[in-house]
């Protein structure tokens, strides 16, 4: 039954819900803003009504398969909350119905960090909301808060294999960033309220 649920959990991961947010306007967000299937680029395209949903979702996406599915499976051990979020957050990122695109995981990432260590994941949504706040600048907030992400993992005395896992998710948001620090070093990342069509 454990194993099982590991495909189950990549295809909730992989659940495209901005492309349906945007369908329902007639719109195709891989053909706005930054073509990105995710809450950020769902934001600039269709505003925040469409996009408070579709965030919601993706937190869920990761959330979900964490905290209920060892449950419904009987697995107890750490192994498998852990297995079942990263596979939620591969889904995300790799969508299966998007012909292996999908967004930046950011949000399914805190979604499954929640189930594994709430206090860490509440400290890392605060540096991302000030950072956005300050900056307008969706990246740099999603960068600083990976960065500190494990530091509040360690902090707070979560297991050890959260705190590698923290590591492990934290890298892999920064290298799918990587574009993005690119146009932050040349000072050309999008902001909101400005060049909404570019890149995100």
């Amino acid at each position: 039954m454990s194993w099982a649920l590991l495909p189950l959990a990549y295809l909730l991961g992989a659940f495209p819900s901005s492309y349906v947010a945007g369908r329902l306007k007639g719109i195709d967000l891989r053909q706005h803003g930054s073509g990105n299937l995710g809450a950020t680029n769902a934001f600039r395209i269709l505003g925040w009504r469409a996009a408070v949903p579709v965030m919601i979702g993706d937190v869920a996406k990761g959330w979900v398969p964490a905290a209920l599915f060892p449950l419904w499976a009987g697995a107890e051990a750490l192994e498998w909350p852990v297995a079942y979020g990263g596979a939620a957050i591969l889904g995300h990122v790799y969508s299966v119905f998007m012909g292996f695109k999908g967004g930046k995981g950011v949000a399914t990432s805190a979604g499954v960090f929640l189930a594994l260590a709430p206090w860490a994941a509440m400290i890392g949504a605060i540096v991302w909301g000030v950072s956005v706040l300050l900056t307008r600048i969706v990246s740099v907030g999603s960068l600083l808060a990976a960065l500190v992400f494990p530091v509040a993992v360690f902090a707070t005395n979560e297991p050890r294999m959260v705190f590698w896992v923290s590591v492990a998710v934290a890298a892999f948001v920064i290298f799918v960033h990587r574009a993005n620090v690119g146009r932050l070093l040349r000072g050309e990342e999008n902001r909101f309220g400005r060049n909404a069509e570019r890149a995100g």
